[in-house]
């Protein structure tokens, strides 16, 4: 098969790049880093040297492509003050909708995301069933895979600091009901069986690695790092914004991010998912936790 991989050679879609050149298909990377063409060619791939900004760029790499993996770059700038927050992000899926239109196209894998199902109560995550709703315009011949993981064990990166510094982890959602958290390589695996397998209509899958209460999470990162006795404790949601904002977040993503940790404490986050759960993919967070240390202790 032909296939083209957005994303460059980025957390999922590298060892995406690795497993579909692997299993024999032709595979085309999309970078707007020229420097990255000798690191994706050397994973046995072709680079497609342009930018997602860049719709007729897309039309041109796209066709004649057997199947099409999409992801959102980064978009938002935390600290921007501007309140046209999401712009950047609905453009450019906008222009992968006009790429696929105008390619012909057929079988598209888009990485979307837990809180997609709805547009209320998930905070930021909201953007998603926008995302989704732009790309479910396309006509009904038009295969699409959205793939929904949960939370990424790198997220938990951001709380190095808080540990250095306060010994504790903290956050506006924890306890002891178990939260799913996903490693970017089993996106990766859950991304090529899409790409790899036969698809009609519309396709939603969820993808989590495992799953553990947040209590039990600072155990296993503690122990890791060498701090058996660290806790994850709940600060008020009030506490949480006014420490972003004073950061110098914008108060609107900073809402956008409380908003989404509480709907994920409250239960309101993982509501479809629960409804609809995966099987579990195969990188443990005892697996990360080795990674988590590793980061800590080098930061």
């Amino acid at each position: 098969m032909k296939i083209i991989i957005t994303g460059s050679l980025g957390h999922i879609s590298k060892p995406l790049t690795k497993e579909l050149v692997q299993k024999g298909h032709s595979v085309t990377v999309i970078s707007s880093k020229p420097e990255r063409q000798k690191e994706i060619e050397s994973l046995g791939a072709a680079a497609a040297i342009g930018t997602v900004e860049d719709a007729d760029f897309l039309a041109k790499t796209f066709t004649g492509a057997d199947a099409v993996y999409t992801m959102t770059p980064p978009t938002l700038n935390f600290n921007d003050q501007d309140e046209n927050l999401t712009d950047g992000l609905f453009r450019i899926v906008k222009n992968y909708a006009q790429a696929i239109r105008h390619s012909g196209v057929q079988h598209v894998v888009h990485l979307s995301s837990i809180g997609a199902h709805s547009d209320k109560g998930v905070g930021i995550l909201s953007i998603y069933h926008t995302v989704e709703a732009i790309l479910n315009t396309l006509p009904g011949d038009v295969a699409i895979a959205f793939l929904r993981p949960v939370g990424f064990y790198y997220n938990l990166y951001a709380f190095v600091d808080t540990i250095k510094k306060q010994g504790v982890i903290a956050a506006n959602y924890g306890g002891d009901v178990k939260k799913p958290w996903v490693s970017p390589v089993d996106i990766a695996m859950a991304a090529a069986e899409e790409l790899l397998s036969p698809l009609k209509g519309r396709k939603i899958r969820y993808i989590a690695s495992d799953e553990i209460s947040c209590n039990e999470l600072a155990g296993l990162l503690g122990a890791a790092i060498g701090k058996p006795d660290l806790k994850w404790i709940i600060i008020p949601d009030e506490q949480v914004l006014a420490h972003m904002v004073a950061g110098g977040m914008n108060p609107k993503i900073a809402a956008g991010f409380v908003e989404m940790n509480a709907s994920g404490h409250s239960g309101i986050l993982y509501e479809d998912y629960n409804r609809n759960k995966p099987v579990l993919g195969k990188h443990k967070l005892a697996d990360f936790a080795k990674e988590f240390a590793y980061v800590f202790n080098n930061k």
